[in-house]
């Protein structure tokens, strides 16, 4: 069964969980569950005419405000959720402000997602389009949100071609009266370094042919992060591209949660997660693992240091696929300590 992370509100997302997040409910859950009565989705002909003309002009009405880095007015245009505290969303704008200027985005049709019931939903779940024997179809998705007040929130999301390749703008509103108020941006690149979802799906499938599962693997995670504009939301594209991965998932790396043990030179450290980050045009691999205390940095450079060769050694196709490594040491609160080394200064 496949999982995905719940996010919520303002997110500027390079891929996976590389993303810079304000405001964020997460969750990780199954994806096929029984749709909850208190959850409807309207798109495509099942929504009214009025209805999916009112979202796309709101929707195309922020872009302009983000493209001209019009936040003062941007943040007028709010839910009460996000007027508090809209410094996530300044940074989301701020970031890709240039890049978006002077773009004309395209709409693709919305979607409307009505939460019901008095208090917040846990784990809401929007099953939209139809569904064939397999599955999603081209036409559908799925969405996944933490912690969702009860209302009608309409999912926008907007194509952009821009001088560094195309982009998505995807607007989460909310209806507050009879306006569609802003209660969520993401703004993502479609592309890596040049590099589409289909490119590494390739690459994916290369690595696998030469037996480099561990390469295989990441290679399908950055497949599967490029292929969706949202974080929350699966489509077929998505599912069958999780499908493909578990076939290359190796036991000893940590996915889905789950932690695993790795031993090296007498040294254990369990492993929280290990994902790739594109970085500029270098595509880099993430390590986090568990340790007591990061207090002592000196310590904790010397094991992050450590278990970056330990990783390389046991597993050399890194090299092949991978720039840099950032080993990041983390403590039970959350609070971590970093360090990052070139593949070819790792000896």
């Amino acid at each position: 069964m496949n999982t995905f992370l719940r996010t919520f509100l303002a997110c500027r997302v390079h891929s996976g969980k590389r993303q810079q997040c304000w405001i964020v409910a997460a969750l990780v859950v199954p994806l096929m569950c029984a749709a909850s009565f208190a959850e409807t989705c309207r798109s495509g002909t099942d929504l009214d005419d009025a209805t999916r003309s009112a979202l796309t002009t709101a929707a195309l009405h922020d872009f302009d405000l983000i493209a001209k880095g019009d936040t003062a007015s941007l943040r007028q245009n709010a839910a009460p959720s996000l007027t508090s505290d809209f410094s996530g969303i300044e940074s989301v704008v701020k970031n890709d402000q240039a890049t978006l200027s002077g773009t004309k985005a395209t709409p693709r049709p919305p979607f409307l997602l009505e939460a019901e019931g008095a208090a917040p939903i846990a784990n809401a779940e929007f099953y939209c389009g139809v569904f064939g024997a397999s599955g999603q179809t081209a036409n559908s998705a799925v969405f996944y949100l933490g912690n969702l007040n009860p209302g009608k929130y309409g999912v926008v999301i907007l194509d952009a071609p821009t001088s560094k390749g195309p982009y998505t703008v995807s607007l989460i509103l909310q209806q507050q009266g009879a306006d569609w108020k802003l209660a969520g941006l993401y703004i993502k690149a479609r592309q890596f370094a040049g590099h589409d979802s289909a490119w590494f799906t390739s690459q994916a499938q290369q690595y696998q042919s030469k037996g480099q599962a561990h390469n295989a693997w990441l290679y399908y995670f950055e497949a599967r992060a490029l292929s969706s504009p949202l974080p929350f939301m699966s489509t077929a594209v998505t599912d069958k591209l999780y499908d493909e991965s578990q076939k290359t998932l190796p036991s000893d790396f940590p996915a889905d949660g789950k932690t695993v043990d790795f031993s090296a030179g007498g040294t254990s450290y369990k492993l929280l997660e290990l994902y790739p980050d594109p970085v500029g045009d270098n595509l880099d691999l993430i390590v986090k693992y568990q340790m007591a205390d990061v207090s002592n940095t000196n310590h904790a450079y010397d094991s992050n240091v450590a278990l970056m060769k330990a990783l390389l050694g046991k597993y050399p196709e890194l090299r092949d696929g991978f720039a840099t490594v950032v080993a990041r040491a983390v403590e039970p609160g959350g609070r971590d300590y970093g360090t990052m080394l070139a593949i070819k200064d790792i000896k």
